[in-house]
């Protein structure tokens, strides 16, 4: 009979339906809400910045909406700006050329790279994750081939760090094993290590002989100043650490749609980092061949142009103050509900999204008695509120306490 094994012809017939992606089905039942009251606050809406128009006019002006590819390994000002950028122009590991950048398409894109590479050349690595984490982590190492594994993070009981337990896990991990490290503003918990924390983790990644993988999503959007968003990443490569680092401006610039991203390998000499380089050029071409090209120009004009780069960080430190203006809202409205429980968590996490606590009854509640629309974890993205949401929010959550 067709279709079945071994008859030499396949039938799409038996393909099963793959469930709703934990986001973006969220949107999709939002959209299809007629409801005056619907909320969305599963994502934030990207604004189209003063500072990203402006370099468009520039790129239409100086390159005529040039269409050739781009090198395989990216647009070159951009690759390093944008190592100059996560790492700082003056760092070792920059000024040496010890650092192997490739653009890739956005943080996911980054990440997939990394972890084809990984698997390509160090087989049967595992990699530790931490819970929770974005819920993309786990199939993008996991589609590469890589074993993955879960790392405590979270202490639900304080909605904080749960530090000791955390490092515990990092030591049981076998040499060589990869750490997946979020550089700042966690997603989903908005819980960052302190100073004195990452420098304890570092040391626990030395020791253990681990290799570190940052995820940086949100450099600037976790406090509005990227040089002290970038510390995590800088401390390390001060130490000396090699480490992979997927970097994407789809926040901090407003970007989403561009896909625009980079992979960094930190490598302890220029003849290791000219090999590697070689082999990400490999997995790039064999992806997806080449990056987009308009998205590059974009970042690579704000970076390097002083008068938009300055213009950009004004615009970025607006966003993320507004975003703290939500969480205080978000709390004060809250805590006048009468709502059970210690709220400072709200005010405590930093970034785009607080980690609420609510089960996913609780949220499963929300939408359909207040049209109130968030992933089944209870993730509250800070940035999808507006002022007049506020009430509505803090009543849907007291109802389902």
């Amino acid at each position: 009979m067709a279709g079945e094994k071994g008859s030499g012809f396949v039938s799409f017939e038996s393909v099963v339906m793959g469930p709703p992606d934990a986001i973006l089905g969220v949107k999709t039942r939002f959209l299809k809400d007629t409801s005056e009251q619907r909320t969305n606050v599963s994502v934030g809406k990207p604004v189209v910045l003063e500072a990203v128009k402006k370099a468009e006019r520039l790129i239409l002006e100086n390159d005529a909406r040039i269409k050739e590819y781009l090198p395989i390994a990216g647009d070159p000002e951009f690759r390093q700006a944008t190592k100059e950028f996560c790492f700082g122009a003056d760092a070792k590991a920059v000024k040496e050329d010890r650092v192997a950048t490739v653009q890739a398409l956005s943080g996911t894109g980054a990440l997939r790279v990394g972890a084809e590479f990984l698997n390509t050349h160090f087989p049967g690595t595992q990699v530790y994750i931490p819970d929770p984490t974005w819920g993309n982590h786990f199939k993008i190492f996991g589609n590469a081939g890589l074993q993955t594994h879960k790392y405590r993070y979270l202490d639900v009981k304080t909605r904080g760090l749960d530090f000791e337990a955390m490092l515990a896990d990092l030591r049981k991990a076998a040499p060589g094993s990869v750490v997946v490290l979020h550089v700042c503003a966690h997603n989903p918990t908005g819980v960052d290590p302190t100073t004195e924390q990452w420098a304890k983790i570092a040391d626990t990644v030395a020791d253990c002989k681990l290799l570190p993988f940052f995820d940086s999503a949100y450099q600037g959007f976790a406090t509005g100043d990227v040089e002290k968003d970038a510390f995590a990443v800088r401390l390390f490569e001060e130490r000396g650490l090699p480490m992979l680092v997927a970097q994407s401006y789809s926040k901090n610039m407003g970007l989403y749609g561009e896909r625009i991203g980079a992979l960094n390998v930190v490598c302890p000499s220029k003849d290791a980092m000219t090999r590697v380089m070689s082999q990400l050029e490999l997995v790039v071409r064999a992806m997806y061949s080449n990056p987009p090209r308009h998205g590059a120009a974009i970042a690579a004009t704000i970076l390097t142009n002083p008068e938009l780069r300055a213009e950009w960080l004004v615009e970025l430190k607006a966003i993320v103050d507004r975003i703290l203006q939500m969480r205080k809202g978000l709390r004060e409205a809250i805590e006048a509900t009468g709502a059970p429980g210690d709220w400072s968590f709200i005010t405590n996490q930093i970034g785009m999204f607080t980690f609420t606590g609510l089960s996913a009854e609780q949220v499963a509640s929300m939408e359909k008695n207040y049209n109130i629309y968030m992933p089944s974890n209870g993730r509250i993205s800070v940035a999808g509120l507006t002022d007049d949401k506020l009430d509505h929010v803090a009543a849907a959550i007291r109802s389902v306490l």
